[in-house]
């Protein structure tokens, strides 16, 4: 995000923190408020037509109001790499809130992930669209329309499997990251976490990897992915879900073995 003027940003952040001024902490909120609406834009991409994305706006304004009262200047990192994580993560909670997701819906999401569990035990690899169908016993197609179906599962995606509440942790991807009071067994854990995540990855087919490094890294649009590939942007969420299925099945095994 760009603001106008650096300086006087750092000041108003000086301000807020030392005096807790209501005016300062309006000021910052509009400053930083186009990353609510671009959090809201990528997360609105992957849910149904029926969600209004004013809405999405609505709760990511509270994950933004949180990121500014819990934010530390003196961190060393951006304050914009912290409320993304913090915006997407009051959107998501929100979403799930409102149950939104049909019971068989999550049914079928079940069904894949037992079949993706089944196959690469077996076929120690990744396994093809086409070996998932027949595991299911149904065609390419029909697992295709599932994977459209049980996208909505997967909207918090990989900022969710870094921050992951299996061990009973809570937060965001924000504060995973380590700062000067980080101790080193937390430091240890956060570099755990990345290295199995980045061993999930290598594991998976050559598509699955471009998408998730263009949508996480490059913060490419799914439209702007299906140009890339060649596919239509129905196709790029269906490798998305699939992708972030095998990665977040990878590491809620090794959650249960430790």
């Amino acid at each position: 995000m760009e603001v106008d003027d650096q300086d006087q940003v750092t000041l108003l952040w000086k301000e807020y923190k030392t005096t807790k001024s209501s005016d300062a902490r309006d000021r910052l909120i509009v400053n930083y408020s186009p990353l609510v609406k671009y959090v809201a834009g990528r997360v609105a991409s992957g849910l149904p037509g029926n969600i209004d994305p004013s809405d999405l706006v609505s709760y990511g304004i509270f994950g933004l109001i949180d990121a500014i009262d819990k934010f530390d200047p003196e961190r060393a990192i951006k304050f914009e790499t912290y409320a993304i994580a913090r915006i997407k993560g009051a959107i998501i909670d929100e979403l799930r809130a409102i149950d939104w997701v049909p019971r068989s819906v999550r049914a079928k999401a079940r069904s894949v992930e037992k079949a993706i569990v089944k196959l690469e035990a077996k076929l120690l690899r990744s396994p093809s669209d086409e070996e998932l169908a027949a595991e299911l016993g149904i065609t390419p197609k029909d697992l295709g329309d599932i994977l459209t179906e049980t996208r909505r599962l997967g909207i918090a995606a990989l900022d969710e499997i870094l921050a992951s509440s299996e061990r009973g942790d809570s937060g965001t991807l924000g504060d995973s990251i380590p700062d000067k009071a980080t101790g080193p067994v937390l430091v240890f854990e956060n570099e755990e976490t990345k290295q199995l995540l980045a061993q999930a990855v290598n594991r998976l087919g050559d598509r699955e990897k471009m998408v998730l490094a263009l949508y996480y890294y490059e913060s490419f649009t799914l439209a702007e992915i299906g140009q890339v590939l060649g596919v239509t942007e129905s196709r790029v969420c269906q490798i998305h879900t699939k992708a972030v299925m095998q990665l977040r099945l990878r590491l809620n095994d090794f959650d249960s073995q430790n």
